[in-house]
């Protein structure tokens, strides 16, 4: 489990056989076996280092996320699994991506940017104004819900210190509802994914 709150950013050094290489400063924090949210993608470390680690895919991660479209040299938020201790200063995040988002419009104002978003698929039932989303690993809180249509505002800080800074019109974002409110579908009666 995660927080959606992003600690560290990593680098590609290496994609293919559907494998990606990271340099990071949470390499030497790493074990294999460990998972570590890149991108919002839970992912087990299969081979690590003082600067590096690298992690395994499998295609089902490959057709419903980013993950196929990163390069040698992009930039990706990375997050360590939450612990007892931890502050939950997001919302619980699992790292399974359910579809991805493409960037329609970006704003800026005063000390905010607000992205909108339009949703690969309709998942609109599962996000409320003013509830939770992720998008690349990053919590952040709805600010407008219009069919499969989103917005969100970020702080100058969010920008900076993750890879939504980067983001660019007609780009694509891994997007992971709250899995809260599967959750509550499931058990009233909604539908059994």
């Amino acid at each position: 489990m995660f927080t959606g709150i992003i600690t560290n950013q990593g680098k590609i050094t290496k994609t293919g056989d559907n494998q990606l290489s990271i340099e990071s400063a949470l390499a030497k924090e790493l074990n294999v076996g460990d998972s570590i949210s890149v991108n919002g993608i839970c992912l087990t470390v299969v081979e690590g280092g003082m600067q590096s680690f690298s992690a395994n895919y499998i295609p089902e991660t490959a057709d419903k996320t980013t993950i196929s479209s990163l390069t040698k040299d992009s930039a990706v938020n990375l997050e360590l699994p939450a612990t007892p201790s931890s502050l939950l200063s997001g919302h619980i995040v699992q790292g399974h991506i359910d579809t991805i988002a493409t960037i329609k419009q970006i704003v800026q104002e005063d000390n905010q940017t607000t992205f909108e978003f339009e949703l690969k698929e309709n998942l609109a039932k599962y996000i409320v104004n003013k509830g939770s989303i992720t998008i690349n690993g990053v919590s952040l809180t709805l600010i407008k819900v219009d069919g499969k249509v989103f917005s969100v505002g970020i702080i100058p800080h969010t920008l900076k210190i993750t890879n939504l800074g980067e983001l660019k019109m007609g780009d694509a974002v891994n997007i992971e509802i709250d899995v809260l409110a599967k959750y509550v579908e499931k058990l009233t009666g909604g539908k059994d994914e």
